[in-house]
């Protein structure tokens, strides 16, 4: 009897062992910021995302390939207290080299901060003016647009336009560069 309670202790601490040791691993890693590469097992196996403004500990962190955006907050630390949590969509799938912005409460984007060929109009916030400014919109177009996000939500990426009545692959190849969500 003593003896099997010895071994049930022994495989509930070597148990407790491992799923520390995989929590410690864990989806993502912090890059230091070094002038060295860091190590990877494979280019794909990771996607490197700056997290940036109001969460616990921006910065660079490498993540799964099928990573999403609340993946790369979690990395960060999670949200800062003044963060506006509704500015994110957390099912967004994350892509390699993005940057990850979390807004504080209250912040107005700035335009004159987009540097020329950043994506200029957010699908998830613009009105039927702004939408009209770009290339093949109009006043139809932006509408539908528009009713496709009351109807549907936000959009989680930009080739979700395809979904709209109207926008084709060669429509959104002009409008690629010039939105995001």
């Amino acid at each position: 009897m003593g003896a099997a309670i010895v071994l049930v202790l022994a495989v509930f601490a070597v148990t407790v062992g491992i799923g520390i040791v995989r929590g410690s691993s864990g989806a993502a890693e912090t890059v230091p910021l070094a002038s060295a590469a860091p190590s990877a097992p494979s280019a794909s196996a990771v996607v490197y995302v700056h997290v940036a403004g109001a969460v616990a500990a921006p910065g660079l962190y490498a993540l799964e390939p099928a990573a999403r955006a609340v993946d790369a907050i979690a990395a960060a630390g999670g949200f800062a207290p003044d963060a506006d949590r509704g500015a994110v969509n957390l099912a967004r799938a994350v892509q390699d080299g993005e940057q990850l912005l979390v807004p504080v409460v209250g912040a107005v984007p700035d335009p004159a901060a987009a540097s020329p060929g950043d994506p200029v109009v957010d699908l998830n916030t613009a009105d039927a003016a702004a939408l009209e400014e770009l290339p093949g919109i109009g006043p139809a177009l932006a509408d539908r647009i528009l009713t496709w996000r009351e109807e549907n939500g936000r959009f989680a990426s930009v080739e979700d336009l395809l979904a709209v009545p109207g926008i084709g692959e060669k429509l959104l190849a002009g409008l690629r560069e010039q939105v995001r969500v």
